[in-house]
Protein backbone atom coordinates (compact mmCIF):
# COMPACT_ATOMS: atom_id res chain seq x y z
CA UNK A 1 0.00 0.00 0.00
CA UNK A 2 1.59 3.37 -1.38
CA UNK A 3 1.87 6.30 1.16
CA UNK A 4 -0.64 8.33 0.87
CA UNK A 5 -1.02 12.63 1.92
CA UNK A 6 -4.83 13.84 1.36
CA UNK A 7 -6.91 15.98 3.12
CA UNK A 8 -5.80 17.13 6.08
CA UNK A 9 -8.82 19.56 7.95
CA UNK A 10 -7.88 22.55 9.83
CA UNK A 11 -11.50 22.78 11.81
CA UNK A 12 -11.93 26.42 13.35
CA UNK A 13 -11.55 27.25 16.53
CA UNK A 14 -14.76 26.73 17.40
CA UNK A 15 -14.83 22.97 15.37
CA UNK A 16 -17.55 24.05 13.40
CA UNK A 17 -16.21 24.45 9.80
CA UNK A 18 -12.74 22.81 7.77
CA UNK A 19 -10.90 26.20 7.44
CA UNK A 20 -8.91 24.56 4.68
CA UNK A 21 -12.09 24.57 2.86
CA UNK A 22 -13.23 27.82 3.53
CA UNK A 23 -10.42 29.55 2.29
CA UNK A 24 -10.68 27.93 -1.03
CA UNK A 25 -14.41 28.74 -1.36
CA UNK A 26 -13.60 32.44 -0.48
CA UNK A 27 -10.77 32.51 -3.24
CA UNK A 28 -13.52 31.30 -5.98
CA UNK A 29 -15.37 33.77 -5.08
CA UNK A 30 -13.01 36.98 -4.73
CA UNK A 31 -9.11 36.46 -5.43
CA UNK A 32 -7.12 37.87 -3.98
CA UNK A 33 -8.74 38.35 -0.52
CA UNK A 34 -7.45 39.82 2.77
CA UNK A 35 -7.59 37.57 6.00
CA UNK A 36 -8.63 40.49 8.00
CA UNK A 37 -11.83 41.28 6.16
CA UNK A 38 -12.64 37.13 5.30
CA UNK A 39 -12.21 35.65 8.11
CA UNK A 40 -12.10 38.78 10.79
CA UNK A 41 -12.89 36.32 14.22
CA UNK A 42 -10.77 33.56 13.18
CA UNK A 43 -7.06 33.24 15.42
CA UNK A 44 -4.11 34.41 12.91
CA UNK A 45 -2.50 30.76 14.38
CA UNK A 46 -5.49 29.34 12.73
CA UNK A 47 -5.76 31.11 9.54
CA UNK A 48 -1.38 30.68 8.72
CA UNK A 49 -1.83 26.87 9.98
CA UNK A 50 -4.63 26.36 7.01
CA UNK A 51 -2.74 28.89 4.33
CA UNK A 52 0.46 26.74 5.19
CA UNK A 53 -0.77 23.03 4.30
CA UNK A 54 -2.65 24.88 0.82
CA UNK A 55 0.62 27.02 0.12
CA UNK A 56 2.84 23.54 0.69
CA UNK A 57 0.28 22.22 -2.49
CA UNK A 58 0.78 25.28 -4.47
CA UNK A 59 -2.82 25.79 -3.98
CA UNK A 60 -2.73 28.77 -2.54
CA UNK A 61 -0.31 31.87 -2.53
CA UNK A 62 0.09 34.34 0.52
CA UNK A 63 1.80 37.15 1.58
CA UNK A 64 2.56 38.51 5.10
CA UNK A 65 1.11 41.83 6.21
CA UNK A 66 2.71 43.41 9.46
CA UNK A 67 0.98 46.17 11.29
CA UNK A 68 0.51 47.75 14.33
CA UNK A 69 -2.90 48.79 15.25
CA UNK A 70 -4.26 50.85 18.48
CA UNK A 71 -6.54 48.99 20.65
CA UNK A 72 -8.79 49.83 23.60
CA UNK A 73 -7.93 48.99 27.32
CA UNK A 74 -10.88 47.83 29.39
CA UNK A 75 -11.09 52.00 31.01
CA UNK A 76 -10.70 52.97 27.38
CA UNK A 77 -13.93 50.54 26.25
CA UNK A 78 -15.97 51.54 29.20
CA UNK A 79 -15.28 55.12 28.09
CA UNK A 80 -16.41 54.30 24.76
CA UNK A 81 -19.73 52.59 25.74
CA UNK A 82 -20.50 55.21 28.81
CA UNK A 83 -18.88 58.64 28.25
CA UNK A 84 -15.95 60.33 29.36
CA UNK A 85 -15.25 60.85 33.15
CA UNK A 86 -15.95 64.86 32.44
CA UNK A 87 -18.89 63.62 30.85
CA UNK A 88 -20.06 61.68 33.48
CA UNK A 89 -19.34 64.53 36.07
CA UNK A 90 -20.94 67.53 33.78
CA UNK A 91 -24.14 65.12 33.32
CA UNK A 92 -24.69 65.05 36.97
CA UNK A 93 -23.61 68.72 37.92
CA UNK A 94 -26.30 69.33 34.81
CA UNK A 95 -28.48 67.11 36.00
CA UNK A 96 -28.42 68.24 39.94
CA UNK A 97 -28.34 72.24 39.18
CA UNK A 98 -25.76 72.29 41.81
CA UNK A 99 -24.06 69.42 43.56
CA UNK A 100 -22.04 69.41 46.42
CA UNK A 101 -18.54 68.22 46.22
CA UNK A 102 -19.05 65.67 48.88
CA UNK A 103 -21.97 64.12 47.07
CA UNK A 104 -20.05 63.95 43.44
CA UNK A 105 -18.69 60.26 44.17
CA UNK A 106 -22.60 59.12 45.41
CA UNK A 107 -23.21 60.49 41.65
CA UNK A 108 -20.75 58.68 39.54
CA UNK A 109 -17.98 56.43 40.46
CA UNK A 110 -15.22 57.63 42.67
CA UNK A 111 -12.97 57.42 40.10
CA UNK A 112 -14.67 59.45 37.36
CA UNK A 113 -15.32 61.66 40.13
CA UNK A 114 -11.33 62.32 41.29
CA UNK A 115 -10.48 62.50 37.28
CA UNK A 116 -13.15 64.24 35.67
CA UNK A 117 -13.34 66.91 38.30
CA UNK A 118 -10.11 68.00 37.02
CA UNK A 119 -10.76 67.30 33.31
CA UNK A 120 -14.27 69.23 33.54
CA UNK A 121 -13.05 72.51 35.01
CA UNK A 122 -9.89 72.67 32.50
CA UNK A 123 -12.45 72.08 29.80
CA UNK A 124 -14.79 74.82 31.18
CA UNK A 125 -17.84 72.77 31.90
CA UNK A 126 -18.59 73.26 35.71
CA UNK A 127 -16.62 75.62 38.30
CA UNK A 128 -16.87 75.95 42.18
CA UNK A 129 -19.70 77.76 43.78
CA UNK A 130 -18.05 77.52 47.86
CA UNK A 131 -18.05 74.26 48.64
CA UNK A 132 -20.43 73.03 45.54
CA UNK A 133 -20.49 72.76 41.60
CA UNK A 134 -22.18 74.25 39.36
CA UNK A 135 -22.52 73.61 35.25
CA UNK A 136 -20.96 76.48 32.78
CA UNK A 137 -21.94 75.00 29.51
CA UNK A 138 -25.47 74.19 28.34
CA UNK A 139 -24.57 71.61 26.02
CA UNK A 140 -21.05 69.66 25.78
CA UNK A 141 -19.13 67.29 22.94
CA UNK A 142 -17.50 64.11 24.27
CA UNK A 143 -14.23 64.22 22.20
CA UNK A 144 -12.57 61.60 24.65
CA UNK A 145 -15.57 59.55 23.61
CA UNK A 146 -15.95 60.47 19.84
CA UNK A 147 -12.11 59.69 19.37
CA UNK A 148 -11.85 56.24 21.72
CA UNK A 149 -15.33 55.25 19.57
CA UNK A 150 -12.84 56.01 16.27
CA UNK A 151 -10.09 54.24 17.74
CA UNK A 152 -12.41 51.15 18.12
CA UNK A 153 -13.84 51.06 15.02
CA UNK A 154 -10.56 51.72 12.74
CA UNK A 155 -7.65 50.59 14.77
CA UNK A 156 -6.44 53.86 14.69
CA UNK A 157 -6.70 57.25 15.63
CA UNK A 158 -7.44 60.32 13.14
CA UNK A 159 -4.39 62.11 14.23
CA UNK A 160 -1.20 60.24 14.77
CA UNK A 161 -0.02 62.47 17.62
CA UNK A 162 -3.25 61.71 19.75
CA UNK A 163 -1.80 58.54 20.44
CA UNK A 164 0.91 59.22 23.10
CA UNK A 165 -1.55 61.20 25.14
CA UNK A 166 -3.80 58.43 25.48
CA UNK A 167 -1.39 56.08 25.86
CA UNK A 168 -0.11 58.27 28.85
CA UNK A 169 -3.94 57.97 29.88
CA UNK A 170 -3.98 54.34 29.65
CA UNK A 171 -6.72 54.70 27.37
CA UNK A 172 -5.35 52.73 24.35
CA UNK A 173 -2.66 50.37 23.85
CA UNK A 174 -0.90 49.38 20.85
CA UNK A 175 -0.35 45.61 19.32
CA UNK A 176 1.03 43.86 16.38
CA UNK A 177 -1.98 42.50 13.83
CA UNK A 178 -0.44 40.05 11.14
CA UNK A 179 -2.82 39.88 8.23
CA UNK A 180 -2.61 38.02 5.20
CA UNK A 181 -3.11 38.80 1.05
CA UNK A 182 -3.86 35.44 -0.85
CA UNK A 183 -4.33 34.25 -3.92
CA UNK A 184 -4.57 31.25 -6.72
CA UNK A 185 -1.33 29.38 -6.36
CA UNK A 186 -0.41 27.41 -10.06
CA UNK A 187 -2.02 23.96 -8.63
CA UNK A 188 -5.40 25.80 -7.27
CA UNK A 189 -8.31 23.68 -6.67
CA UNK A 190 -11.48 23.61 -4.82
CA UNK A 191 -10.96 20.61 -3.43
CA UNK A 192 -7.60 19.30 -2.32
CA UNK A 193 -6.25 16.51 -4.16
CA UNK A 194 -4.71 12.99 -2.67
CA UNK A 195 -0.40 12.76 -3.29
CA UNK A 196 1.03 9.77 -3.32
CA UNK A 197 4.32 9.87 -1.22
CA UNK A 198 6.06 6.21 -1.63
CA UNK A 199 6.46 4.91 -5.35
CA UNK A 200 6.22 1.18 -4.52
CA UNK A 201 7.25 -2.42 -5.84
CA UNK A 202 2.78 -2.40 -6.63
CA UNK A 203 2.95 0.38 -8.69
CA UNK A 204 5.68 -0.69 -10.46
CA UNK A 205 4.59 -3.88 -11.68
CA UNK A 206 0.68 -2.84 -12.65
CA UNK A 207 1.99 0.44 -13.85
CA UNK A 208 -0.25 2.90 -11.56
CA UNK A 209 2.80 5.08 -10.55
CA UNK A 210 2.49 6.34 -14.59
CA UNK A 211 -0.99 8.08 -13.67
CA UNK A 212 -0.29 8.92 -9.94
CA UNK A 213 -0.15 12.14 -8.37
CA UNK A 214 3.13 12.06 -6.30
CA UNK A 215 3.90 14.80 -3.61
CA UNK A 216 6.54 16.78 -5.20
CA UNK A 217 9.95 16.71 -2.75
CA UNK A 218 10.74 19.91 -0.93
CA UNK A 219 14.73 20.05 -1.44
CA UNK A 220 14.59 23.29 0.44
CA UNK A 221 13.36 22.08 3.55
CA UNK A 222 14.67 22.88 6.90
CA UNK A 223 15.56 20.74 9.01
CA UNK A 224 14.45 21.00 12.53
CA UNK A 225 16.16 24.01 15.49
CA UNK A 226 18.14 21.09 17.38
CA UNK A 227 17.99 23.87 20.62
CA UNK A 228 21.94 22.97 21.07
CA UNK A 229 23.97 25.10 23.84
CA UNK A 230 26.02 27.82 22.50
CA UNK A 231 29.71 29.82 23.67
CA UNK A 232 28.50 33.62 24.71
CA UNK A 233 30.78 36.02 22.54
CA UNK A 234 32.95 36.57 25.87
CA UNK A 235 34.26 33.15 26.05
CA UNK A 236 34.85 33.05 22.26
CA UNK A 237 37.23 36.08 22.31
CA UNK A 238 38.52 34.82 25.86
CA UNK A 239 39.24 31.01 24.21
CA UNK A 240 41.26 33.62 21.79
CA UNK A 241 43.15 35.23 24.01
CA UNK A 242 44.28 32.20 26.10
CA UNK A 243 45.67 30.80 22.92
CA UNK A 244 47.98 33.77 22.08
CA UNK A 245 49.28 33.57 26.28
CA UNK A 246 49.46 29.85 26.16
CA UNK A 247 51.74 29.60 22.65
CA UNK A 248 53.80 32.23 24.84
CA UNK A 249 54.29 29.75 27.56
CA UNK A 250 52.08 31.44 30.20
CA UNK A 251 50.86 30.06 33.15
CA UNK A 252 47.27 30.71 33.69
CA UNK A 253 46.76 31.31 37.40
CA UNK A 254 43.91 29.72 39.47
CA UNK A 255 41.61 32.90 40.07
CA UNK A 256 38.63 31.11 41.43
CA UNK A 257 38.62 33.14 44.44
CA UNK A 258 35.96 36.24 44.12
CA UNK A 259 36.17 37.53 47.96
CA UNK A 260 39.59 37.87 48.91
CA UNK A 261 41.08 40.19 51.89
CA UNK A 262 41.95 43.99 51.96
CA UNK A 263 45.83 42.69 52.86
CA UNK A 264 46.13 40.70 48.95
CA UNK A 265 44.23 43.01 47.24
CA UNK A 266 45.32 46.07 48.36
CA UNK A 267 48.12 46.30 50.83
CA UNK A 268 50.74 43.84 49.29
CA UNK A 269 49.96 46.19 46.27
CA UNK A 270 51.60 48.97 48.15
CA UNK A 271 48.13 50.82 48.09
CA UNK A 272 47.37 53.18 51.15
CA UNK A 273 45.05 52.46 53.10
CA UNK A 274 43.76 55.74 52.78
CA UNK A 275 43.51 55.29 49.25
CA UNK A 276 40.14 56.52 47.58
CA UNK A 277 39.58 53.22 45.75
CA UNK A 278 39.44 51.56 49.19
CA UNK A 279 35.98 53.41 50.02
CA UNK A 280 32.94 52.17 49.80
CA UNK A 281 31.78 53.75 46.60
CA UNK A 282 34.29 52.35 44.68
CA UNK A 283 34.50 48.71 46.52
CA UNK A 284 31.93 45.83 47.40
CA UNK A 285 32.86 44.51 51.05
CA UNK A 286 31.60 42.10 52.18
CA UNK A 287 29.48 41.84 55.09
CA UNK A 288 29.29 38.43 56.52
CA UNK A 289 31.54 37.23 57.23
CA UNK A 290 33.15 40.80 57.19
CA UNK A 291 36.69 39.49 57.77
CA UNK A 292 39.47 37.01 57.06
CA UNK A 293 42.31 35.57 59.44
CA UNK A 294 46.14 36.37 58.60
CA UNK A 295 47.82 36.12 55.05
CA UNK A 296 48.58 32.49 54.27
CA UNK A 297 48.82 29.55 51.64
CA UNK A 298 46.06 28.47 50.04
CA UNK A 299 46.13 24.90 48.93
CA UNK A 300 43.89 24.70 46.32
CA UNK A 301 45.59 27.44 44.56
CA UNK A 302 49.20 26.25 44.57
CA UNK A 303 48.00 22.36 43.67
CA UNK A 304 46.53 24.31 40.50
CA UNK A 305 50.18 26.05 39.94
CA UNK A 306 51.95 22.87 40.58
CA UNK A 307 50.63 21.09 37.74
CA UNK A 308 50.37 24.17 35.48
CA UNK A 309 53.82 24.62 36.43
CA UNK A 310 55.25 20.73 35.59
CA UNK A 311 53.77 21.18 32.14
CA UNK A 312 55.58 24.58 31.30
CA UNK A 313 58.73 25.04 29.24
CA UNK A 314 59.72 27.60 31.51
CA UNK A 315 59.52 26.00 34.88
CA UNK A 316 60.39 22.52 34.00
CA UNK A 317 64.20 23.36 33.05
CA UNK A 318 64.65 25.09 36.39
CA UNK A 319 66.13 22.31 39.49
CA UNK A 320 66.02 25.27 42.41
CA UNK A 321 64.59 23.74 45.50
CA UNK A 322 61.82 25.53 46.73
CA UNK A 323 62.21 27.29 50.57
CA UNK A 324 59.17 27.68 53.25
CA UNK A 325 57.72 30.23 53.04
CA UNK A 326 57.06 32.93 55.94
CA UNK A 327 53.58 34.46 55.47
CA UNK A 328 53.94 36.13 58.76
CA UNK A 329 57.21 38.09 57.84
CA UNK A 330 55.83 39.35 54.91
CA UNK A 331 53.04 40.39 56.28
CA UNK A 332 55.25 42.66 59.11
CA UNK A 333 57.23 43.34 55.94
CA UNK A 334 53.89 44.98 54.02
CA UNK A 335 53.37 46.87 57.41
CA UNK A 336 56.73 48.02 57.39
CA UNK A 337 56.75 49.50 53.99
CA UNK A 338 54.14 51.32 54.24
CA UNK A 339 54.24 52.33 57.70
CA UNK A 340 57.91 53.46 58.13
CA UNK A 341 59.32 52.65 55.15
CA UNK A 342 61.99 50.00 54.28
CA UNK A 343 63.69 47.96 51.16
CA UNK A 344 65.05 51.47 50.43
CA UNK A 345 61.33 53.18 50.35
CA UNK A 346 60.42 55.92 52.61
CA UNK A 347 57.35 54.53 52.65
CA UNK A 348 53.53 56.53 53.13
CA UNK A 349 54.46 56.63 56.59
CA UNK A 350 50.89 56.89 58.33
CA UNK A 351 49.82 54.50 61.16
CA UNK A 352 48.30 51.24 59.52
CA UNK A 353 45.47 49.58 60.59
CA UNK A 354 45.72 45.74 60.53
CA UNK A 355 41.77 45.21 60.64
CA UNK A 356 41.72 46.87 57.09
CA UNK A 357 44.12 43.98 56.01
CA UNK A 358 41.66 41.37 57.32
CA UNK A 359 38.17 43.28 55.67
CA UNK A 360 36.88 40.85 52.84
CA UNK A 361 36.02 42.71 49.51
CA UNK A 362 34.97 41.32 46.29
CA UNK A 363 38.28 41.42 44.47
CA UNK A 364 38.48 44.73 42.60
CA UNK A 365 40.82 43.30 40.07
CA UNK A 366 43.03 40.17 39.74
CA UNK A 367 46.14 41.55 40.34
CA UNK A 368 45.22 40.63 43.93
CA UNK A 369 45.86 36.76 42.21
CA UNK A 370 49.21 38.11 40.35
CA UNK A 371 50.27 39.16 44.11
CA UNK A 372 49.63 35.77 45.66
CA UNK A 373 51.46 33.95 42.64
CA UNK A 374 54.62 36.28 43.15
CA UNK A 375 55.31 35.57 46.66
CA UNK A 376 54.58 32.06 46.26
CA UNK A 377 57.20 32.35 43.20
CA UNK A 378 59.88 33.68 46.08
CA UNK A 379 60.29 30.77 47.30
CA UNK A 380 62.00 29.52 44.32
CA UNK A 381 62.80 33.03 42.25
CA UNK A 382 62.98 32.00 38.61
CA UNK A 383 61.74 33.61 35.28
CA UNK A 384 58.15 33.04 35.63
CA UNK A 385 54.86 34.51 33.07
CA UNK A 386 51.25 34.54 34.79
CA UNK A 387 48.07 35.45 33.25
CA UNK A 388 44.67 35.44 34.22
CA UNK A 389 41.22 36.05 32.51
CA UNK A 390 38.24 36.46 35.05
CA UNK A 391 36.00 38.55 36.81
CA UNK A 392 36.18 41.34 38.74
CA UNK A 393 33.80 44.11 41.03
CA UNK A 394 33.97 47.75 41.54
CA UNK A 395 31.01 49.74 42.79
CA UNK A 396 30.29 51.64 39.26
CA UNK A 397 27.23 53.09 37.83
CA UNK A 398 25.38 51.14 35.53
CA UNK A 399 25.52 52.74 31.69
CA UNK A 400 26.32 52.01 28.08
CA UNK A 401 30.20 51.44 28.80
CA UNK A 402 30.15 50.24 32.78
CA UNK A 403 29.18 47.35 34.67
CA UNK A 404 29.27 46.91 38.40
CA UNK A 405 31.42 43.88 37.43
CA UNK A 406 33.34 42.81 34.04
CA UNK A 407 36.53 40.63 32.71
CA UNK A 408 39.83 41.95 33.60
CA UNK A 409 42.93 40.40 31.09
CA UNK A 410 46.22 40.58 33.02
CA UNK A 411 49.44 39.22 32.09
CA UNK A 412 52.59 39.38 34.59
CA UNK A 413 56.23 38.62 33.10
CA UNK A 414 59.11 38.34 35.97
CA UNK A 415 62.53 38.20 34.58
CA UNK A 416 65.90 39.19 35.01
CA UNK A 417 67.18 42.91 33.82
CA UNK A 418 63.85 43.98 32.01
CA UNK A 419 63.65 47.36 31.19
CA UNK A 420 60.75 49.68 29.88
CA UNK A 421 61.89 48.88 26.24
CA UNK A 422 61.27 45.77 26.52
CA UNK A 423 57.95 46.15 27.92
CA UNK A 424 56.93 48.64 24.96
CA UNK A 425 58.13 45.94 22.64
CA UNK A 426 56.24 43.25 24.43
CA UNK A 427 52.74 45.03 23.98
CA UNK A 428 53.57 45.95 20.63
CA UNK A 429 53.90 42.03 19.79
CA UNK A 430 51.05 41.17 22.11
CA UNK A 431 48.26 44.05 20.42
CA UNK A 432 49.43 43.13 16.66
CA UNK A 433 48.17 39.84 18.01
CA UNK A 434 45.03 41.48 18.21
CA UNK A 435 45.30 43.14 15.15
CA UNK A 436 46.24 46.12 16.39
CA UNK A 437 49.68 47.68 15.23
CA UNK A 438 49.73 51.06 15.74
CA UNK A 439 50.31 52.03 19.06
CA UNK A 440 51.02 55.07 21.88
CA UNK A 441 52.29 54.74 25.60
CA UNK A 442 51.28 57.84 27.67
CA UNK A 443 52.58 57.79 31.20
CA UNK A 444 50.29 57.47 33.71
CA UNK A 445 49.87 56.99 37.43
CA UNK A 446 49.66 53.87 39.52
CA UNK A 447 49.75 52.77 43.40
CA UNK A 448 51.72 49.53 42.55
CA UNK A 449 53.56 50.29 39.00
CA UNK A 450 56.54 52.77 38.28
CA UNK A 451 56.80 53.71 35.49
CA UNK A 452 53.17 52.95 34.59
CA UNK A 453 52.15 53.29 31.03
CA UNK A 454 48.16 53.94 29.24
CA UNK A 455 48.30 52.11 26.07
CA UNK A 456 46.58 53.36 23.33
CA UNK A 457 45.99 52.12 19.69
CA UNK A 458 43.96 53.66 17.10
CA UNK A 459 40.88 52.05 15.79
CA UNK A 460 40.05 52.35 12.29
CA UNK A 461 36.48 52.29 12.39
CA UNK A 462 36.25 54.83 15.10
CA UNK A 463 39.02 56.67 13.23
CA UNK A 464 40.43 57.97 16.70
CA UNK A 465 42.74 57.05 19.35
CA UNK A 466 41.20 54.41 22.29
CA UNK A 467 42.55 53.27 25.73
CA UNK A 468 43.24 49.58 24.72
CA UNK A 469 44.88 48.59 28.21
CA UNK A 470 47.65 49.91 31.51
CA UNK A 471 50.71 48.65 32.45
CA UNK A 472 54.04 49.42 34.29
CA UNK A 473 56.60 47.46 35.95
CA UNK A 474 56.08 46.56 39.33
CA UNK A 475 57.74 48.77 42.20
CA UNK A 476 59.96 47.44 44.55
CA UNK A 477 57.46 48.14 47.57
CA UNK A 478 55.34 45.36 46.51
CA UNK A 479 58.54 42.96 45.24
CA UNK A 480 60.93 43.00 47.61
CA UNK A 481 58.83 42.47 50.90
CA UNK A 482 57.54 38.85 49.19
CA UNK A 483 61.62 37.94 49.13
CA UNK A 484 62.25 38.54 45.61
CA UNK A 485 65.73 39.30 44.70
CA UNK A 486 66.57 42.83 44.11
CA UNK A 487 67.57 42.17 40.48
CA UNK A 488 64.45 40.43 39.50
CA UNK A 489 62.12 42.70 37.57
CA UNK A 490 58.18 42.27 37.02
CA UNK A 491 55.82 43.70 33.77
CA UNK A 492 52.41 43.85 34.40
CA UNK A 493 49.69 44.47 31.78
CA UNK A 494 45.93 44.26 31.68
CA UNK A 495 43.17 45.52 29.47
CA UNK A 496 39.37 44.51 29.97
CA UNK A 497 37.88 41.77 27.80
CA UNK A 498 34.28 43.09 27.36
CA UNK A 499 36.18 46.03 25.46
CA UNK A 500 37.65 43.76 22.13
CA UNK A 501 34.56 42.13 22.29
CA UNK A 502 32.60 44.76 21.81
CA UNK A 503 34.37 46.07 19.00
CA UNK A 504 34.52 42.72 17.20
CA UNK A 505 30.94 41.85 17.68
CA UNK A 506 29.70 45.36 16.98
CA UNK A 507 27.86 45.76 20.19
CA UNK A 508 27.66 49.10 21.33
CA UNK A 509 25.79 48.67 24.87
CA UNK A 510 27.67 46.44 27.25
CA UNK A 511 24.80 45.90 29.02
CA UNK A 512 23.68 43.47 25.87
CA UNK A 513 26.65 42.06 26.01
CA UNK A 514 26.30 41.44 29.66
CA UNK A 515 23.71 41.18 32.17
CA UNK A 516 20.10 40.66 32.08
CA UNK A 517 19.57 42.22 28.78
CA UNK A 518 21.30 39.78 26.68
CA UNK A 519 19.60 38.55 23.81
CA UNK A 520 19.86 34.55 23.70
CA UNK A 521 19.46 34.66 19.78
CA UNK A 522 22.11 37.20 19.72
CA UNK A 523 24.25 34.49 21.42
CA UNK A 524 23.30 31.75 19.21
CA UNK A 525 23.87 33.38 16.00
CA UNK A 526 27.07 34.81 16.29
CA UNK A 527 30.14 32.93 14.77
CA UNK A 528 34.00 32.47 15.99
CA UNK A 529 36.22 35.40 16.54
CA UNK A 530 39.23 35.98 15.43
CA UNK A 531 41.20 38.95 16.93
CA UNK A 532 43.70 39.02 13.89
CA UNK A 533 40.97 39.47 11.19
CA UNK A 534 38.80 41.99 10.58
Amino acid sequence: MPGQRGPVPVPLHNGSRDLTLDILEALEENDPFQTQSQFPETPQAEIKAALDRLASRSMVEYDTQDREIVVLTAEGQQIADEGSHEYKVWKAVKASGKLSIKELPQKVAAESAKVGQGNAFKLKWIKKDGDSLVPIADSVQDVTRELLEHVATNAAFPDPKQLKDYQKRKLVATQKQIAYKVRKGPRWAKEIPVEVTDLTAEMLEDGSWQTANFKPYNFKALGANQNSGALHPLNKVREEFRKIFFNWDFIEMPTARFVDSGFWNFDALFVPQQHPARDLQDTFYVSDPPSSGPPGPDPIADAALDEMEADSATFSTSTSKSSKLDYAKYASDVRAVHETGAFGSIGYRYPYNEAETTRLVLRTHTTAVSTYCLHRLAANPRPARYFSIDRVFRNETVDATHLAEFHQIEGVIADYGLTLGGLMDFLASFFKKLGITNLRFKPAYNPYTEPSMEVFGFHAGLDKWVEIGNSGMFRPEMLLPMGLPEDLRVYGFGLSLERPTMIKYGVSNIRELLGHKVDLGFIESNAAVRLDKD
